[in-house]
């Protein structure tokens, strides 16, 4: 029984998720979306396969990881050179964009995931700058001038990726290899007691974020005309991590959530530049003081539903709180 009610709610999602992308496609075919807000939804979608795959590797295997913009780079220049230089259709340019940053993920998390803490976010954070100097004095790509990039991403693209990325993970983090990424994340010393191969898991969990971060990357690039070593800084990095943090470490839900909220904030706040910083600032200042857990600490939206079939028959009180 409880297999047969995931199912359907597995599919009833898929199926809302398909009812959403028709009306908004409709929506921006009919004119009712101009350009902006089509824009905005691109960087919502992009922003979330970002915090999504940030979670896979903070929020459920517990790897502080502050070089995410390094993958996000990758990602960004593969791709562009597979359709700019290469001539390459750009779903191609997505898949290889991301299989590229898998490996940068592979190569970096090999020998830096046996650290633990503070040592594995120095040195993720050492990875992103040296991708980033490393585009920075690459003339094939233009260097600190920048390179050109078609418009290819569109409202299609993102969300099916937003969609693709998301089953995956959820899948992910409730199979078996996710209950062991878990573990790792409770207890890393018992969990290799046990048996498990905690640096096994912890580099496949940095392969898959570094994966979806470099899909990302791709549909990032194609979405503006220009992409600059600079707009993948630490600071880009520092960025991925708030959406993850805010949502509540653990929560796929969550992540999704504050990716949405800090993308709107910001997007509606650019024509104050001035103060955009210091109200965005102001934000998280206040969600840390009075809700350090996050917007949904370790819970999902299945979980509000479950909440409210459960409960006892004899006690509607109980059922209702």
């Amino acid at each position: 029984m409880k297999s047969l009610k995931r199912t359907k709610g597995f599919w009833l999602s898929i199926l809302l998720s398909l009812i959403l992308f028709v009306v908004i496609q409709v929506m921006i075919n009919g004119g009712t979306l101009n350009s902006f807000y089509e824009n905005m939804l691109v960087s919502i979608g992009i922003n979330i396969i970002l915090a999504v795959s940030l979670h896979l590797i903070i929020g459920i295997t517990g790897q502080f990881s502050i070089g995410h913009a390094g993958f996000l780079s990758v990602g960004a220049y593969v791709s562009a050179i597979i359709t700019m230089k290469m001539g390459l259709p750009f779903p191609v340019a997505i898949l290889v964009a991301g299989i590229v940053a898998a490996l940068a993920g592979l190569i970096i998390g090999i020998p830096s995931l046996r650290l633990k803490g503070d040592y594995l976010a120095i040195a993720t954070l050492g990875f992103g700058e040296i991708v980033r100097i490393f585009f920075l004095n690459m003339d094939y790509v233009n260097g600190a001038s920048g390179m050109t990039v078609s418009h290819l991403t569109t409202w299609p693209w993102v969300f099916f990726s937003v969609l693709i990325t998301i089953l995956v993970i959820r899948n992910f983090t409730s199979s078996t290899h996710g209950r062991a990424c878990i573990s790792v994340r409770e207890d890393e010393t018992a969990a290799d007691s046990m048996g498990i191969n905690t640096t096994y898991y912890k580099v496949v969990a940095f392969a898959i974020g570094a994966f979806f971060a470099g899909v990302a990357g791709a549909l990032y690039s194609h979405n503006y005309y220009i992409i600059l070593p600079t707009n993948f800084g630490f600071l880009k990095s520092f960025d991925i991590l708030i959406f993850v943090v805010l949502g509540g470490l653990g929560s796929l839900s969550g992540s999704v959530l504050a990716a949405i909220l800090l993308t709107l904030v910001t997007t509606f706040l650019q024509d104050y530049p001035e103060t955009r910083m210091i109200i965005y600032s102001l934000v998280l200042m206040v969600m840390m003081i009075y809700r350090p857990q996050g917007l949904m600490g370790t819970k999902e939206f299945t979980s509000i539903f479950k909440r409210k079939g459960g409960g006892h028959k004899h006690d509607n009180n109980q059922t209702i709180a």
